[in-house]
């Protein structure tokens, strides 16, 4: 009889003790280590959690632990160290604590089981700790690993978008340093796409698209939260398939091939040519190229873009923390891109933004809030990216004695011919004068969207409407930066420089010349 109970005790263990185990593998199934601690705790009232060698929790502890939780830990673990046993119990003040190691792998440490419970200590919970080891080890090294996989994802996310600002700030030689270590090689021709989607499923694209195309570089835009930064190879015929997902929710623009130096140039592109694709059905556009300005003038715009800016050019800063000329430069190009949006592109505090304007306002003695100073910044900026050949040299020392203003610049015949070229599309037979108009009247008004509609008897909402037609007529982007506004500016200044008295309707009044 005595055989018979025991045996059926002995059954009975073993049954509880499969349910326990049983137990824990659904809570692990339901949340991984934290749903296995929380049914160890409700199953045997100790408080249940995982430590470090130091005694520091390794996980979030379901509630708050004690001094006493902690010193006994502590204990526990250097005594495992110490003496290298496999597990140890320690008594004190009434208070028991069970520690186990859990097993790791290669390269991790893992974490100590730690169990503190009043005395007396339930019989089982030696063997159940022992159990729950197993459970354990396998839901922290699994999310172990996910936490290593999520900082590698974090690092090369964060590596790419380093790589996209050296190449937008023009410095390749270190972008291309920097991308050797990842896959694909930047190539030396490239198209740039910027897509635009909902901001939720971004995350989503950007995988997708990475599986759909394995030559090209895929960045979330750290300036637009909803558009993405797709750096492609630009040495052939552009056939893309896009994922059927992302051509239904996006809107894609795509730009010209350019050398990999000029980066910021096919950014600039595909951001125009993405306003033409919000206007198409196909939601997709390729960059309309039309002459640059900077080009159009000739070696004269390299002379007079010198003199513009050798007062960046020639500035030394005070202290080692100041901006350098460099610094100014390029701080001078991204405002003139994203305005405040400068602060994510450059990776700098606003305040510092706002610093280093002041300083360039103060050199270039000019209002950077009138537009008129700000595009011919901009055409000044364009001159020296676009390395327009100077002058042969006896034609450069008279050039030096007269330097051109920029109105003398824009008189130019051929600067009329491309003036003309620029606002052709909201002038053409079809279009509502209201568009020239507005838009006309916005460029006057430094592009402020409040003046224009109170100067226009509208509303703000339909200069808005207005000018996004004129997005879509021009094919270039005028309410987002980047945007064309720089050049329709100096455009309608040419045209009213051209014609003063006969200029077409509503390009007359354009006043400030820089």
């Amino acid at each position: 009889m005595d055989d018979d109970l025991r045996a059926g005790t002995a059954a009975a263990g073993r049954i509880r003790r499969a349910d326990d185990v049983l137990g824990m593998q659904r809570a692990a199934r339901k949340g991984g280590t934290g749903p296995v601690l929380h049914w160890i705790a409700g199953r045997t009232g100790a408080t249940v959690f995982l430590t470090n060698s130091a005694g520091a929790p390794a996980h979030p502890p379901q509630a708050p632990l004690r001094d006493a939780e902690r010193g006994l830990a502590l204990r526990g673990a250097r005594e495992l160290a110490e003496r290298r046993l496999g597990s140890v119990a320690i008594d004190q003040d009434g208070l028991t604590c069970i520690v186990l190691p859990l097993d790791g792998s290669q390269g991790a440490a893992a974490p100590l089981l730690a169990a503190v419970v009043p005395h007396p200590v339930p019989p089982e919970l030696p063997l159940l700790l022992a159990d729950a080891t197993s459970v354990l080890s396998l839901t922290w090294l699994a999310e172990h690993t996910r936490r290593k996989q999520r900082r590698l994802r974090i690092a090369e996310a964060g590596t790419r978008e380093a790589v996209m600002h050296l190449l937008l700030n023009g410095h390749t030689s270190v972008a291309r340093q920097i991308a050797a270590a990842l896959r694909p090689a930047l190539p030396a021709m490239v198209r740039v796409y910027v897509i635009e989607g909902p901001p939720r499923i971004r995350g989503q694209l950007v995988g997708e698209l990475t599986d759909a195309t394995e030559d090209a570089w895929i960045v979330p835009c750290p300036v637009y939260a909803d558009h993405l930064f797709m750096l492609a190879p630009g040495d052939r015929t552009p056939a893309r398939v896009w994922p059927p997902e992302l051509a239904a929710a996006c809107w894609i623009g795509e730009s010209t091939a350019v050398p990999l130096r000029e980066t910021a140039t096919g950014y600039a592109q595909a951001f125009h040519a993405l306003a033409a694709a919000r206007g198409r059905p196909e939601r997709q556009a390729s960059f309309a190229a039309n002459p640059d300005l900077a080009l159009t003038i000739g070696p004269a715009a390299a002379a007079w873009a010198e003199a513009f800016i050798s007062p960046i050019r020639n500035h030394r800063a005070r202290r080692a923390q100041d901006p350098d000329s460099a610094e100014l430069l390029a701080t001078a190009a991204s405002w003139l891109s994203f305005h405040s949006r400068a602060t994510a592109h450059l990776n700098i505090h606003r305040n510092t933004l706002s610093a280093r304007l002041t300083c360039i306002q103060e050199l270039l003695g000019s209002d950077l809030h009138r537009l008129a100073n700000q595009a011919a910044l901009a055409l000044a900026l364009r001159a020296i990216a676009a390395e327009v050949p100077p002058p042969p040299e006896g034609d450069a020392a008279r050039a030096r004695e007269t330097l051109p203003t920029l109105d003398e610049l824009l008189s130019l015949p051929r600067v009329g011919q491309w003036a003309q070229q620029q606002v052709r599309p909201v002038t053409a037979p079809g279009v509502p004068a209201c568009i020239a108009e507005t838009l006309t009247t916005w460029l006057r008004l430094d592009a402020h969207i409040g003046p224009t509609a109170t100067a226009l008897s509208i509303s703000a909402s339909a200069v808005r409407k207005r000018l996004a037609r004129s997005e879509a007529l021009l094919e270039r982007s005028l309410l987002r930066s980047p945007s064309a506004i720089h050049d329709q500016w100096l455009a309608l200044r040419a045209l009213e420089l051209a014609e003063p008295t006969g200029a077409p309707r509503h390009f007359a009044g354009l006043s400030g010349s820089a």
